[in-house]
């Protein structure tokens, strides 16, 4: 069975680069921190006919006529969205992560107020602060750190909070591997009558799936993607106090975006029906202890292990010290055996950023595949071996020939062609 008989004629440049997509990410381990694998109704969810519908403005509150189905399944996703994770108040409109971090800065900061957030190097995200983007043109941006053992110095965010006096506390992180704690975050907010914020991008599938706390009442705004550990479509999504509610929905539409994708609403609406169902949670906690295992496996083979270790579904390793190879020779030398993963910072990293000390190797879509255990004790036996060997090409075919074999038997979607 053909999904793609009209693209096949229509464009057949496009569908031969569709088909290569497919085989990809079929024979291949993908294993970049922030990506996953959406079920098969999902990706049928973002090719209907809503991609043809402009719904600008709310349910019930449309610019535009003809919106009778579009109310229902944005009703539907925030309903559902409520009942995962308990906010008061759901925008499910972001088009992404970062455009849902602009709009939440922008609902409640002024131009030039400051915001104390997490340090790029360290485990934050771009959006959190960093000088190359918008965010840190308009707002003023004070960094903390953490410490050479990898934790966060609650002390210490603290007597920069009491010191700054900033707007806004942010959370959150791209490839910090310890859980936060959500009431010291809270609390120091509170002490400097800041607005807090956490952007869990990253751990929302893992909250939704009960593997790890929510942080949901603590704070007074959340910020969310819709892929990564949540395994919805690309997209983005805002919780918050009902004091905040108004704010936050003018701020995304008429304030930064126009009409919603329509078609990515509808697949969250799907996402969303999935994290409700008890196989979600299995899957959430099995990522845990992916992850875990990784960890102690790439420790056995002699990785450095930054920030201690993970508590969620990710290491962040320094493969310049532990092997002498810079992240983006372990990328492309990885990418040659079928494995996927992405060159990353490390804290204080004396590299470039497109040449830096580390690797950042997330197990969530290897766990949507049914790996467990067992598969990714071969995984990080398979980096050690790419990483360890990076000149040797019989070595690396050798490898490569493995890891097509264990992903033949883990489809990732059948008849899809």
């Amino acid at each position: 069975m053909s999904y793609f008989l009209n693209l096949k004629k229509q464009d057949p440049r496009v569908y031969k680069s569709v088909l290569g997509e497919i085989k990809r990410q079929q024979e291949g381990l993908e294993m970049i921190a922030s990506e996953n694998y959406v079920s098969a109704a999902v990706l049928e969810a973002l090719g209907t006919v809503f991609t043809n519908k402009y719904s600008e403005g709310y349910p019930g509150k449309r610019y535009y006529g003809g919106q009778e189905f579009t109310d229902v399944i944005e009703e539907l996703a925030i309903k559902r969205a409520k009942k995962l994770f308990g906010a008061e108040h759901i925008n499910v409109q972001p088009l992404s992560g970062a455009p849902a971090n602009m709009i939440a800065y922008s609902a409640v900061l002024k131009p030039g107020d400051k915001i104390l957030g997490m340090d790029l190097s360290h485990g934050g995200h771009l959006t959190h602060g960093h000088p190359v983007t918008l965010s840190a043109k308009i707002y003023n941006f004070i960094r903390y750190k953490t410490t050479p053992d990898g934790k966060i110095n609650y002390k210490e965010l603290e007597k920069i909070a009491i010191k700054e006096k900033p707007k806004m506390i942010l959370a959150g992180f791209s490839a910090y591997t310890r859980q936060l704690d959500y009431k010291k975050f809270s609390a120091i907010a509170k002490k400097v009558r800041a607005i807090s914020m956490i952007d869990i991008a990253h751990i929302a599938g893992l909250i939704a799936g009960k593997a790890i706390p929510n942080p949901v009442p603590y704070f007074d705004i959340v910020t969310t993607t819709t892929h990564k550990t949540l395994r919805g479509p690309r997209g983005g999504m805002i919780m918050c106090k009902k004091g905040f509610a108004k704010a936050i929905d003018k701020a995304a539409f008429p304030g930064f975006q126009g009409g919603p994708h329509m078609n990515n609403i509808a697949a969250l609406s799907v996402a969303l029906g999935e994290a409700l169902e008890p196989s979600f949670k299995k899957y959430a906690k099995q990522i845990i202890k992916n992850a875990k295992i990784l960890e102690q496996e790439l420790r056995k083979y002699g990785f450095k292990i930054m920030f201690g270790g993970t508590d969620n579904h990710m290491v962040l390793l320094n493969v310049f010290s532990s092997k002498g190879v810079t992240g983006k020779e372990a990328e492309v030398v990885l990418d040659k055996i079928g494995i996927t993963i992405n060159k990353n910072m490390i804290p204080d990293d004396p590299r470039h950023p497109m040449d830096p000390s580390g690797i950042r190797i997330g197990v969530p879509a290897a766990t949507t595949r049914g790996m467990k255990e067992k598969e990714i004790k071969l995984i990080a036996q398979y980096i050690n071996d790419a990483i360890s060997n990076h000149k040797n090409n019989k070595t690396l075919k050798q490898v490569n020939k493995e890891v097509k074999k264990l992903c033949k038997k883990f489809p990732i979607y059948k008849n899809l062609k």
